[in-house]
């Protein structure tokens, strides 16, 4: 099968990819995994900077196998002619073009957003970067912790009365990632209905408010800053980690009747009856009695005998797993989100797609990332294809 030629519901389009590095392959991957077929721009002779990001399995980087497998690449040079005609004879053909460079640098190139509605009206412009296009910080340069910091993301995240802490995956880049391949779907189903083909402007720190959630709703309510609170949740209780005789476990309960589920269920159901925790408002009020309370009846099992018997009585809980035990849980095995890439160095495991449709197939084994300009003779040959008449 070729890599065009793959199922799934974006399965016809054609993506141009001029991204590197996280926020940019991560959106077309996104498409990728979706059906669409993406040709990767890339650097003469050093292409996107993740290829040289470790670990590194025979000399290949795991960081770039695994945002841009299932993609085709090919380097241009856009400011050489030959290049550049390459460059154009794709657009024409292309639905969606993808580009995470610094607000101006595409103007630079002789592609902006005007200069791509003038010439190629049926292509959707996504535009990644730190601040966006408009604004005083636009043309600032960001990284994932930039952004983390900036949106306010790290100001609540952490232990108690801790310092600031970054989130453990790059979700800075990840979301602008995923916000970006959401706003590429929305454009072309306006553009496919009768409208113009819409330019998606997304911002890494955008994205990181936009997942303040309820943060931003705290502050308006109580005038409080947010601040960090470890595993707990600001408004219910109780909804964190508690330690069992061997290691930790997290439960969660969101209404009254699981709380007195869980008292039940701790051997302790005189809690519930308890005035300082018949309601979600009077235990997040005595928050730090009730911690006390069920911290001690946790501390006198394991937690595997926890978990069993709070699944038994319907109660949402779940142990901490490192990456480890992720990959190998069978919920995670079952629902295929670990896959092999047929990578030349042997398989490769990575995380599958997570959205999942009977329409279409789900395979346990994807194509691999490229090697720099694997693709030019097949893109070119199929170019030469398109153009005959």
């Amino acid at each position: 099968m070729q890599r065009s030629d793959r199922p799934g519901p974006l399965s016809g389009l054609l993506v141009v990819d001029m991204t590197r590095v996280l926020a940019g392959p991560f959106c077309t991957l996104l498409l990728a995994d979706l059906g669409a077929r993406v040709i990767k721009i890339e650097r003469p002779g050093r292409g996107d900077d993740a290829r040289g990001i470790g670990p590194l399995v025979e000399g290949r980087s795991a960081y770039f196998l695994s945002l841009n497998r299932g993609k085709e690449s090919i380097a241009l040079d856009i400011q050489a002619r030959g290049d550049r005609a390459i460059f154009e004879r794709l657009l024409a053909r292309a639905d969606v073009l993808v580009e995470n460079f610094r607000p101006g640098v595409l103007d630079r190139l002789g592609y902006g957003a005007d200069v791509l509605a003038a010439r190629f009206p049926r292509l959707v412009l996504a535009s990644i970067s730190g601040f966006g296009q408009t604004g005083p910080f636009s043309e600032r340069p960001a990284y994932d912790v930039v952004a983390q910091a900036m949106g306010g993301l790290m100001s609540i995240t952490g232990p108690e009365d801790g310092a600031p802490v970054r989130v453990g995956t790059s979700i800075g880049d990840l979301a602008a990632g995923l916000f970006a391949a959401l706003g590429i779907v929305a454009s072309l189903r306006h553009r496919d209905r009768g409208g113009s083909a819409a330019p998606i402007d997304v911002a890494m720190l955008d994205c990181q408010v936009a997942l303040l959630e309820n943060a931003i709703a705290r502050l308006a309510a109580t005038g409080e800053v947010p601040k960090p609170l470890g595993t707990r949740h600001p408004s219910i209780a109780p909804f964190e980690a508690f330690a069992a005789a061997d290691r930790p476990l997290v439960v969660g309960v969101g209404n009254d009747a699981l709380f007195r589920r869980l008292a039940e269920t701790l051997g302790v159901p005189a809690l519930a009856d308890d005035v300082r925790f018949t309601t979600n408002a009077a235990r997040c009020a005595h928050l730090a009695a009730l911690r006390a309370a069920l911290a001690e009846r946790f501390a006198m099992a394991s937690c595997e005998t926890w978990l069993a018997r709070l699944e038994a009585a319907g109660i949402p809980c779940g142990p901490i797993q490192d990456v480890a035990q992720v990959i190998e849980h069978p919920q995670v095995r079952a629902r295929n989100m670990i896959v092999s890439i047929q990578d030349p160095a042997g398989p490769f495991p990575v995380a599958g797609n997570p959205i999942k449709s009977p329409a279409f197939d789900d395979p346990p084994t994807r194509p691999p990332a490229p090697a720099l300009d694997e693709g030019r003779a097949r893109i070119l040959a199929w170019l030469a294809e398109e153009e005959t008449p």
